[in-house]
């Protein structure tokens, strides 16, 4: 069949075409913030040809034809489905062409659908063809300007958006509340706050303030942008907070540190004041607070209020609480979550594998690898991940090395600078400093500080002093140096007994102004997070919680505990050592002491610091006197403490 265009209409699919390689424009930001007010004119379209002959519309693609029939009644309704069903971008084209050889392109309805399609239309979507297509129509209304920035907006060019909302407040085209979201995410993808914030005021000028999906948006973007008290504000003033509204306030609580103000939330929005049930995101975040705060009774009410709500079948709810349960230290809770699963994916057997590699179950770690390859799952980084580490914390240095071999010739995967990380940890706890070194230098990809670190903290273990020296300096390198290592440093030449240089590092560390973080322990019980510090006074019954202690010291002194000054950043004499070493776990156990009846058989609780010797052996010994489990998390695997030993065997 021979083509139905005219050479008029070839000249307009020309056109057309060429429109995809034209050049955007500038990505300067500026959005003035005074209020337009501009009217823009009405939609006039051009007067059509007298009796245009409307002849049937052919779909053109290799060779073939597609009619698409039309009447003078429907030719408008035509062409707009016609718009809908293009699946093929020679089609797109053609249609292109035919409304403005027809004028349609200014009747706001097929101008509209069209740059839909071509702007936020999965294959067919193209920015700078939109944005060529957009400039083409005479009357832009406010659906024009939406679609073009949304499209921008979930772009990789978000900051374009902000341009279009200055253009169209200029022209008067006045703002509704999904233009100001549409913006608002835009602003979020680039974490541009300045906008944000004019965009805030230019919404209380167009009068939706009580709009709550856009208060939404920008309490968002506040959390993002870190401004905490910001998003509180807005959140203040919402009148109406749906779920939604509550989780984007716990994702803002979690993303500033305000971690035991998220899990408050969940019962606050349930009160009778609100009357908002929570919803599966709600208890995927809270599942993350759980297991970053150590809340193991919390989270149980979160699995309970999970089943009994109808989620319990979600896979990602169920990977979250297998996390949750292996992150507060119960490895069985998570087990079962994971053997109740009909269907396990990677992400599944992955967090069952780091499970039981942080809480030393460095073999259960290795069956359960080989297991998921028996069902025929193929593992993926983060699966080798776990099973690497799994290695570490149990002194594996075979099979770690075996393993580490097999991901890279067996199954195809490029170390990434956690595997790596993995090896260096792996073989510094064996000892093997140097052959770590070599490892870390014959990286193809540039070592971070993370995998220096790594190392830093071996020659701490092993007190390799010279070599401690050398990492600091690539450290300084890459100008990554943080307290952490300068504490690590500080440790090693304490333990060394070279107090001259813990006195120059201390001299060097207070010219530089850095601050350690202080050592911090939480306790859950009865559904509330306790937190304590180094030689905290600031709980309400501090007196009786140093009392306590002092108890528990006499008892454990009687079993033959001695304080372990290794970690002790003071040169100190005899006198001085029984007061030494206050630290917050100790503080956080008395507590737990304290509060809890004789018959409570295990304390659980969470540092964010590594564990020091001392700290470790009064634990264990604790453990014996007190015929009490302590189970502690610090900043790299579990502690099970049991009749005098540690689960770690004194290796970690």
């Amino acid at each position: 069949m021979a083509p139905v265009w005219s050479s008029c209409s070839n000249r307009f699919v020309l056109a057309a075409t060429k429109l995809q390689s034209h050049t955007c424009f500038t990505t300067a930001i500026v959005i003035p913030l005074y209020h337009y007010s501009t009217i823009p004119q009405p939609y006039q379209p051009n007067p059509p040809n007298p009796s245009p002959k409307l002849v049937p519309l052919q779909l053109h693609k290799q060779n073939q034809s597609i009619p698409i029939s039309f009447s003078s009644l429907n030719y408008k309704e035509s062409i707009i489905s016609a718009i809908k069903s293009i699946s093929h971008k020679t089609h797109l084209l053609q249609i292109h062409a035919r409304i403005l050889t027809t004028t349609l392109i200014q009747d706001p309805a097929v101008s509209h659908h069209f740059l839909c399609r071509v702007s936020l239309s999965g294959p067919l979507q193209n920015p700078d063809y939109s944005r060529r297509f957009f400039e083409q129509i005479s009357y832009s209304f406010v659906s024009h300007y939406n679609t073009m920035i949304r499209a921008y907006s979930l772009s990789d060019s978000p900051q374009k958006s902000l341009f279009l909302y200055r253009d169209m407040r200029r022209r008067g085209i006045a703002a509704n509340p999904l233009t100001s979201s549409f913006v608002v995410k835009s602003c979020i993808r680039f974490l541009y706050l300045l906008g944000g914030v004019q965009v805030h005021c230019n919404i209380f000028k167009d009068g939706h303030q009580s709009d709550s999906l856009l208060l939404t948006a920008l309490m968002d973007l506040y959390s993002q942008c870190q401004k905490y008290d910001d998003a509180c504000k807005v959140f203040d003033e919402m009148p109406m907070r749906d779920t939604v509204a509550w989780n984007v306030m716990i994702s803002c609580c979690i993303r500033n540190n305000r971690t035991r103000d998220a899990l408050s939330l969940f019962d606050v929005m349930r009160s009778e004041n609100y009357k908002c049930e929570p919803d599966d995101v709600t208890c995927l975040l809270l599942l993350q607070v759980c297991a970053r705060l150590n809340a193991l009774e919390f989270g149980e009410r979160i699995h309970s209020y999970i089943m009994d709500h109808g989620y319990g079948g979600a896979m990602n709810l169920s990977n979250s609480l297998i996390s949750m349960y292996s992150r507060c230290g119960c490895v069985d809770k998570a087990y079962e979550v994971f053997m109740g699963m009909k269907n396990r994916s990677v992400v599944s057997w992955s967090a069952m594998i780091s499970g039981l590699a942080v809480n030393g179950y460095g073999r259960e770690a290795i069956e359960a690898f080989e297991e998921m390859q028996r069902n025929g799952i193929q593992p993926d980084d983060h699966t080798f991940t776990g099973v690497l580490s799994a290695c570490s914390h149990s002194g594996l240095l075979d099979e770690g090395v075996s393993f580490f071999d097999r991901m890279i010739s067996e199954f195809r995967i490029t170390p990434a600078i956690h595997h790596y990380g993995c090896m260096v940890d792996l073989m510094g706890r064996a000892g093997l400093l140097d052959k770590a070194y070599q490892l870390i230098t014959s990286m193809e990809a540039k070592p971070d500080s993370t995998v220096w670190r790594t190392l830093l903290g071996a020659c701490r273990i092993h007190g390799h002093v010279t070599l401690g020296e050398r990492v600091i300096e690539h450290l300084i390198e890459l100008r990554a140096q943080e307290a952490g290592d300068y504490v690590l440093l500080l440790n090693l030449y304490s333990s060394a007994e070279q107090w001259e240089k813990v006195v120059e590092v201390r001299k060097l560390m207070k010219q530089n102004s850095i601050q350690t973080t202080p050592g911090c322990c939480t306790i859950e019980l009865n559904g509330v997070v306790h937190e304590f510090v180094v030689d905290d006074i600031s709980h309400s019954r501090r007196v009786e919680i140093y009392n306590t202690l002092d108890e528990i010291n006499k008892q454990l002194r009687i079993a033959g505990y001695v304080v372990e000054l290794s970690s002790e950043l003071h040169k100190m004499d005899n006198r001085g050592k029984g007061y030494a070493l206050s630290h917050s776990e100790k503080l956080a156990i008395a507590f737990g002491v304290l509060v809890t009846p004789p018959g409570t058989t295990a304390l659980r609780v969470a540092s964010n610091l590594r564990i020091c010797v001392d700290c470790h052996n009064f634990l264990k010994l604790f453990s014996a006197v007190y015929n009490r489990d302590v189970i502690l998390r610090d900043r790299k695997r579990f502690h099970h403490f049991r009749q005098g030993h540690c689960s770690c065997s004194d290796y970690w």
